[in-house]
């Protein structure tokens, strides 16, 4: 045992363990929720190269399924260095140009099929999607944003869809000790142009060095990553960022994040859209912050451009 993982063992809870265990028989939490009614698309503040889809509204953004039809691509061992295995979700329609592209890992002892879920809810919404399975079930933090961006780099470099990829518009989310890996990736390269941890796990709580748009996404009643110990004090140390938020779930715990979710989307979608591709018809979503509801417990942020 590497002197990491055997580190991460020791100040990882045995709760973390027990609950990341049974989630792989119990299949996670479920939450439904019903969408928002319909309002009026937002008028489009400037015209941009890299705006993909049609105008959204509150129910194109929380629509299981976005504009775009999707392919599903296997991407076995041995693909490309730096990671293990996973699947690629990516659009068909090669009309619009390229597409910004987001890697996605699991959390701790979790398969890639926990978030499977977020590669065809986002791939759908225009973006090329990489979910990952990781080398090993155990990789801490610090080797899953490695994965993370070695992914990107097989996504742009030698992937069946790297003519689909702008690589100048990349992005890495994840769940978990995923979602710390995030913001380890974060932290290694500035390049990215968001990223989006999922009740993120780390022994590390400094951020001060990312300088990359970053949402995190927190549960009310995760006991295995706190918000109060991790989320929102890591959320506080990104005093580098340009821009970055602090979503808290209501009545959500942290396997809330493995199955699919309307609020995580519509958020993650309207991050993404905002920061990879520059849409500000997706600002709609964000600013004004949106206040506490049956979903959110708590939001706190920069509202994009300031």
């Amino acid at each position: 045992m590497n002197k990491h993982l055997a580190h991460a063992f020791r100040v990882l809870p045995a709760a973390a363990v027990l609950a990341a265990g049974a989630v792989l028989s119990a299949g996670g939490v479920v939450s439904a929720h019903a969408a928002a009614p319909e309002r009026p698309a937002a008028i489009q503040l400037a015209a941009n190269p890299y705006e993909r889809g049609p105008a959204p509204t509150e129910r194109s953004i929380t629509a299981e399924r976005g504009p775009f039809d999707i392919e599903e691509i296997d991407v076995p061992a041995g693909s490309g260095d730096g990671f293990n295995q996973g699947t690629i979700y990516a659009p068909t329609d090669l009309s619009q140009g390229t597409f910004g592209a987001i890697a996605v890992s699991p959390g701790f002892v979790s398969p890639e099929a926990l978030i499977g879920w977020y590669g065809p809810r986002l791939a759908s919404q225009g973006f090329v999607v990489m979910t990952l399975e990781t080398n090993s079930l155990f990789d801490v933090p610090a080797a899953r944003g490695e994965q993370l961006l070695a992914a990107l780099d097989y996504l742009t470099g030698d992937s069946k869809v790297k003519d689909r990829v702008d690589s100048s518009r990349l992005a890495v989310m994840g769940h978990s000790m995923g979602g710390g890996g995030t913001l380890e990736a974060a932290d290694d390269r500035s390049s990215l142009q968001a990223a989006i941890p999922l009740a993120p796990w780390n022994i590390n709580g400094d951020w001060g060095n990312v300088r990359v748009p970053t949402m995190i996404i927190a549960a009310d009643n995760d006991f295995i990553a706190p918000a109060g110990s991790m989320a929102e004090p890591f959320f506080g140390s990104l005093t580098a960022a340009p821009e970055k938020a602090y979503l808290e779930l209501r009545n959500a715990g942290h396997m809330t994040f493995n199955s699919p979710h309307t609020t995580i989307a519509k958020y993650s979608i309207a991050w993404m859209k905002r920061f990879v591709d520059d849409d500000a018809r997706y600002e709609q979503f964000l600013c004004p912050a949106p206040a506490p509801n049956g979903d959110i417990a708590a939001y706190a942020g920069t509202c994009p451009t300031g």
